[in-house]
């Protein structure tokens, strides 16, 4: 589950296994299994939008460091819908330098005519992280999916800066037996001067990948394009019911604005999860 990882240097590590199902019943969607352990939890506001679930998830450990295990497993069933927020940044902080890297596995596994929705809010990276992270989408043929992770090295408004950091982040989607979007990303050691290129970062300190997977996508493209205007280093396309945009920005609170707009976009306008708002 957790592989590669190391706990020998005899620190104290958190880990935690967060399992939430969701079934629909009648016209609604509501909870059908929940399994918790460790540091990760799931907390259940009120529902903004009739017939959606909302899960918010809570990291309970306060931040993660090198050696950390964190495992989420949600699954939609057939018909229902769900938007699964997270109640803040999370932080990936300082790891030892003979460390292993802290490990984040989520899978997010949508049934028919099921509709998802990974929102989680920013990933706040300190200098000399660890990080091995995969979010997987495992998708029944007419599933919807919304998606969207942003990285952020360093708050600029606290003057910091990611100097070196080793970072493994994958999103991997599948719809039934196709595989639609194998992204990587792979940054070890000088990662400020890789950022600083033009071919990889421009200068950007904040990188944000939002994913949508819907049969009518590609119609959505151009406004998304447009509601992504202001921003000044950003790109979408969509293929093969697919449409993905890549957002890169000189801080958070800019990456944060464009993943905004094109999330109204894409939501048809239903407001976001209430946590993004606090």
């Amino acid at each position: 589950m957790y592989d590669g990882v190391s706990l020998s240097d005899g620190l104290q590590r958190a880990t935690g296994e967060l399992r939430v199902s969701v079934k629909r019943r009648g016209g609604e969607s509501v909870l059908d299994g929940l399994h918790q352990a460790g540091c990760l939890k799931a907390r259940f506001p009120r529902a903004v939008m009739p017939g959606w679930f909302d899960a918010t998830t809570v990291n309970m450990s306060g931040g993660v460091v090198g050696g950390d295990r964190l495992q989420s497993v949600i699954s939609v069933g057939e018909g229902a819908r769900a938007t699964i927020a997270a109640q803040a940044a999370e932080r990936f902080y300082r790891a030892l330098p003979d460390s292993a890297p802290s490990v984040v596995r989520t899978t997010v596994q949508i049934g028919p005519d099921a509709a998802a929705e990974w929102l989680p809010q920013e990933t706040i990276l300190f200098d000399r992280c660890a990080l091995d992270r995969r979010l997987v989408v495992d998708m029944a043929p007419g599933a919807w999916f919304l998606g969207v992770e942003m990285l952020v090295f360093g708050r600029a408004a606290m003057g910091e800066r990611v100097v070196t950091a080793r970072l493994r982040d994958l999103i991997r989607v599948r719809r039934g037996e196709d595989l639609l979007l194998h992204d990587a990303i792979r940054l070890d050691g000088e990662v400020d001067q890789v950022l600083e290129r033009t071919a990889t970062g421009g200068g950007a300190r904040a990188v944000a990948t939002l994913v949508h997977v819907a049969p009518d996508v590609e119609g959505r493209l151009d406004a998304v394009r447009a509601a992504l205007a202001s921003v000044a280093d950003c790109g979408a396309s969509a293929w093969n019911g697919m449409l993905i945009a890549r957002i890169l920005a000189p801080d958070g609170a800019a990456s944060r604005r464009g993943v905004m707009a094109a999330l109204a976009v894409l939501r048809d306008g239903r407001p976001l999860p209430r946590v993004w708002l606090c």
